[in-house]
Formats: structure tokens, sequence, C-alpha cells
């Protein structure tokens, strides 16, 4: 049976890509409406910290020759 989670870190990059997506639709939208408000920096560095781990810890899909 094959199952969803197929490394040890799928639930941690879920979570963290939840996490980021949520915290960047809040400060954007802060940036609109409350723009004295707004933590955007902040937001974008999430964004890259999370792209980074991703692809350092990724999944690795080997070449099978």
């Amino acid at each position: 049976m094959k199952t969803l989670f197929t490394t040890q870190y799928t639930t941690l990059y879920q979570f963290l890509i939840a996490i980021t997506c949520a915290v960047l639709g809040y400060n954007l939208y802060q940036e609109i409406v409350h723009p004295e408000n707004s933590r955007l920096t902040l937001s974008i560095i999430l964004v890259v910290l999370t792209y980074y781990t991703a692809q350092k810890y990724g999944q690795k899909i080997e070449k099978k020759f």
C-alpha cells in the first residue's frame, strides 16, 4: 500500500509551507489595509528560509541507469 508520506520530512514540509502561506497572506493583507502595521520583510525572509530548507532537505531523486 502506497503512503502519502514518502520521506520523514514530508509532514514537516507541509506544516512549514502552511505556516509560511498563512503568515505571508496575513502580512500582505496588513500591507494593503494597514501599511503601518505590516511586517512584510519578515514574511519574505520566512519564504526564503522555507525555500532553502525544502531544497536542502527535500526528496532526492535517484537516477537509475
